[in-house]
């Protein structure tokens, strides 16, 4: 199928910005923002949402920190997504497609997302909810909102499944920003600014 015909999971950016805009990691009421995507998302044709600002097309983005380190990863010349290409990443996400209708459609389509993409020999102990990304610094960014997430796990055995597209490793938070500053996309600039450098 072609990717602009892909169904993805949107809200109405005048429902989900109601009580006001913002600007990096929103991270207080996100039991208030979660329940108002899950009572108003509808799936839309892709490439009509792309150029769309009056929709926000939902990513879960996950990261992942095993005794306090966190998986760090770059993309290469062969991944799909040529606006990427050689920017470091610190979450793992995707939209959500209609597969993932059920009981918790954000639960289903971020863990799809992260099954998808990443081999753990190990286990998830928590699923921590960091808050919900919001960039406006550009046309890409201005369509797309992130429900992040932190997944703490018992192993440093993680990698990434399309080792053609992508490279990672694990990283302490101390050495993040020399390891991910060569081309940062703008919501791992926020991610690092507004979650981990707090945790030094």
């Amino acid at each position: 199928m072609n990717k602009d015909d892909e169904q993805v999971l949107v809200i109405k950016s005048d429902i989900i910005f109601k009580q006001g805009k913002w600007q990096g990691l929103k991270t207080d009421n996100l039991d208030y923002y979660i329940n108002l995507i899950k009572n108003n998302c509808e799936f839309k044709r892709r490439g009509d949402m792309e150029n769309d600002p009056s929709y926000q097309q939902i990513i879960p983005y996950i990261l992942f920190s095993f005794k306090n380190n966190f998986f760090a990863y770059k993309y290469l010349e062969k991944t799909n997504e040529k606006r990427l290409v050689d920017t470091y990443q610190l979450g793992v996400g995707g939209h959500i497609n209609p597969v993932d209708r059920g009981e918790n459609i954000l639960e289903a389509g971020m863990m799809r997302e992260w099954e998808e993409e990443i081999n753990l020999k190990g286990n998830i102990l928590e699923k921590k909810p960091v808050g919900i990304l919001k960039d406006e610094s550009g046309s890409v960014e201005m369509v797309h909102l992130g429900l992040v997430y932190n997944f703490i796990g018992d192993s440093s055995d993680i990698s990434i499944k399309e080792t053609h597209k992508m490279e990672g490793k694990l990283v302490d938070p101390k050495n993040i920003w020399e390891y991910i500053k060569g081309n940062p996309s703008m919501w791992t600039k926020i991610i690092y600014k507004d979650y981990i450098s707090k945790l030094i």
